[in-house]
Parts: C-alpha cells; structure tokens; sequence
C-alpha cells in the first residue's frame, strides 16, 4: 500500500485500488490513427521535403542569398551539414519548407545546413 501523501488517498480505500491504474483511462482516450504526411514543395527536390538534404541537388536561388559571418565553430553532425569556423564569412540562404532555425550555407564549393544560431547575418 502506498503512503498517504497522495492527494486524494483514502485511509479506507483497499489495497487493490491504491496499487492498480485505473481501467476508464485507456478506454476514455481516443484513437486516432496516423497518417505520414510527406510535403512536396515544387521546384524543390523530394529529398529536401522529406528533410534529408543532398548538397549536391540544392540550387541557390536566384535571389535572396546573404552573407554571413560566423559567430562559433561548428562540427558538422553529418554529410548535409557544412562545418564552420568562427569569424569566417559565408554565403547562406533558405528554403521553402526548411526549418527555420537552420539555412543552406556556401564557401566556395562547399555546402550544407548551418545553426542559424551561430551566424551574423549581414545586408
């Protein structure tokens, strides 16, 4: 039996009911299937709506690019991201659909993710 620090413990409750979850709880909740939503951005390629990232497939746009200057080193997790070093500059820009707290980031033919955390966007 537990101890009656409990809100709500009763001294006169029995032993089973004090040990065992309630059985209305997981009935009461309901079921909601679902459903895998894939987005697709036109123009974009698929692998970038799906979130996996291929550099190599990403085109800058047109216009909308800005430069930047890097705040922190940064050691890339993966092969989409670009690793920086502080006080480097570097040409990043969005996309459509892409989490806002990362750009697609260049310096020279390098390029992948970048923490936007870690730059200085300049005009």
């Amino acid at each position: 039996r537990f101890p009656g620090t409990f809100v709500g413990n009763a001294e006169s409750a029995s032993p089973a009911a004090a040990t065992s979850p309630p059985a209305v709880a997981a009935a009461t909740l309901p079921a909601v299937p679902t459903i895998p939503v894939v987005p697709t951005i036109v123009g974009v390629p698929n692998t970038v709506a799906e979130g996996v990232l291929n550099p190599n497939e990403v085109k800058p746009p047109a216009s909308g690019t800005r430069r930047a200057r890097v705040l922190y080193d940064y050691e890339a997790a993966d092969s989409t991201e670009l690793a920086l070093l502080a006080d480097e500059m570097i040409t990043v820009y969005s996309l459509p659909g892409m989490d806002p707290d990362w750009l697609i980031g260049e310096r020279g033919n390098q390029k992948g993710k970048v923490p936007v955390t870690y730059l200085e966007l300049l005009s």
